[in-house]
């Protein structure tokens, strides 16, 4: 399981940024690639404890465990993106694919760095994943989201992209070694019109390689 989903206040919280609402287009963000070296604006959310409440991660110790992170996890991922404002990244997602009988279905998950919470981000991200993943991905028909019963930013995230709340899962996965509640949430193909039309992909990310 992929949980990938930290607190995103996307109503409520406040966070101080040196650039103003008026320097930073907000909605202007794009996904692409990774690579080792963004390690250092990596950092800024991997040692960030309010980033990683709601998340599977403890906060990263330093620059080399978050550089192993990259290149044991994060760049072997068969689909991870950051998410980018002006090329920098600001978090990442990531989709999950099961194999299998399951390979119709696959997880999402997302991380954003604190002082870019309240702005929209998340929602918009994840968007742009439901326009294009189906396309590249044609035997998926299921995109599916766990998210921790107290985690309501993130919930609220998953309903403004149009995801659909199936229900929650009890004591359904271990979270830093606690049993704990995750709501359900899932976007099927058929969500879309356009997307179920399975045309011409839209150009928001890269071409990646297609779940086994």
């Amino acid at each position: 399981m992929d949980q990938d989903l930290p607190e995103e206040t996307e109503d409520s919280q406040k966070f101080e940024n040196k650039e103003t609402d008026q320097d930073v287009d907000y909605s202007n963000i794009n996904l692409r690639k990774i690579d080792l070296s963004d390690v250092d604006d990596f950092m800024e959310w991997l040692t960030d404890e309010k980033v990683s409440k709601f998340c599977s991660w403890n906060p990263y110790p330093s620059r080399e465990s978050a550089i192993n992170y990259l290149t044991t996890r994060v760049l072997p991922h068969p689909w991870h993106k950051a998410i980018c404002i002006k090329n920098k990244p600001i978090g990442t997602i990531s989709v999950s694919p099961f194999s299998g009988q399951e390979k119709c279905r696959a997880e999402i998950g997302y991380v954003i760095g604190s002082k870019y919470w309240g702005k929209g981000i998340a929602t918009k991200a994840v968007k742009i994943v439901i326009s294009t993943i189906f396309l590249e991905w044609t035997t998926l028909e299921r995109l599916e989201a766990l998210v921790d019963v107290d985690n309501i930013g993130s919930q609220r995230v998953m309903e403004k992209a149009g995801f659909t709340k199936e229900g929650v899962l009890r004591k359904f996965c271990l979270m830093k070694g606690k049993p704990r509640d995750m709501v359900m949430y899932s976007f099927i193909v058929s969500d879309d019109p356009k997307v179920y039309a399975r045309g011409n992909p839209i150009k928001h990310v890269e071409a990646s390689s297609k779940p086994n």
